[in-house]
């Protein structure tokens, strides 16, 4: 089954795959720049993330590094002592200011100027397992939610943490559409060591491969998440003679609106999961086209969740709004 290819010719308007959490030897990950950045075109990514803890890597540290076929994106892990976030498309050399906790007026002082530098601010593991790595700050503040974070030791791609994330972010969005406010969410490996980069990834659809570009399809929610770049997947919308995409809006007319899932690169026996604002709303076995009716007035959106038996995530998607 052909889909939209996520490596254009000419990097023009396309998906493409990227990871927005990666550590290297200027942190406390044990791989260079270098090495990340031979990782990343191995694993088939467009672009990644530097996303060291409270510093900035060294001047010209992935000069080299990034190209034609690569993106890399500057940008911090700022970790406090009451929970981390993620300051995407920083200039070079530049750090947001890590010394606050919850309830500091140096957080949203921090959120502030990295906004005010182009950047976006991102809830880094929101409940992970560890003191200081559960996020005490309020979700709202934020661009995008990190709902998908890879394993820092371990091998499995998905955990109890990540579920936590997912069903917290799923059940504010349905306030947050209504309001028109909601949050997008991304998927990020943090990778440490190797062979972890890419396990998520985000992938975006977006005008060009440039910071400016990515950093927009993530805030308009342009996106989905893969386990891997084996995953292939794409979400549309039909009513009254449109069609739409993630992240876009769908003005039905009252018309019923036809949902279609195309699919490849799926382990047997997973399942896709049309969610809703009534929380899961259809269930079918994951085949190559999955295709299910329904109307804005019981949905309001609808997102996808590809699971494999078991229910681990497989992927999973931002939403398509309707009205």
């Amino acid at each position: 089954m052909d889909f939209p290819p996520t490596r254009l010719p000419g990097r023009g308007p396309g998906w493409y795959r990227g990871d927005l959490h990666v550590h290297s030897t200027h942190s406390d990950g044990e791989l260079t720049p270098a090495a990340l950045a031979a990782a990343a075109r191995t694993a088939g990514l467009d672009f990644l993330a530097a996303t060291e803890h409270n510093a900035a890597a060294r001047p010209g540290a992935w000069g080299d590094a990034g190209g034609e076929d690569l993106l890399v994106l500057l940008g911090e892990e700022v970790t406090t002592g009451t929970g981390h976030w993620l300051a995407l498309g920083l200039p070079p050399g530049r750090i947001a200011d890590w010394r606050h906790r919850v309830g500091d007026p140096g957080f949203e002082r921090a959120l502030r100027e990295v906004r005010g530098a182009g950047g976006l601010c991102v809830a880094a593991h929101p409940h992970a397992p560890y003191p200081g790595g559960e996020l005490m700050y309020p979700l709202e503040c934020f661009d995008a939610v990190e709902v998908w974070n890879g394993q820092w030791a371990a091998d499995l791609p998905w955990n109890a943490d990540n579920e936590a994330a997912l069903a917290e972010w799923g059940r504010r969005l349905g306030a947050g559409t209504r309001a028109g406010r909601w949050q997008p969410a991304v998927g990020s490996s943090d990778t440490h060591l190797l062979g972890q980069l890419g396990t998520p990834q985000t992938v975006v659809r977006a005008e060009e491969l440039s910071t400016v570009a990515i950093l927009a399809a993530v805030r308009a929610g342009r996106s989905w998440i893969a386990g891997s770049a084996a995953v292939q997947l794409e979400f549309t919308a039909e009513a009254a003679g449109r069609t739409v995409g993630l992240g876009e809006r769908l003005d039905t007319g009252g018309a019923p609106v036809e949902l279609t899932v195309r699919l490849s690169g799926v382990p047997d026996g997973s399942t896709v999961h049309f969610r809703t604002v009534r929380g899961r709303a259809h269930r079918a076995p994951a085949d190559e086209v999955v295709r299910w009716s329904t109307d804005a007035g019981q949905s309001g959106f609808v997102r996808i969740e590809v699971r494999r038996p078991g229910g681990r995530v497989v992927a999973l998607t931002n939403p398509i709004l309707l009205r």
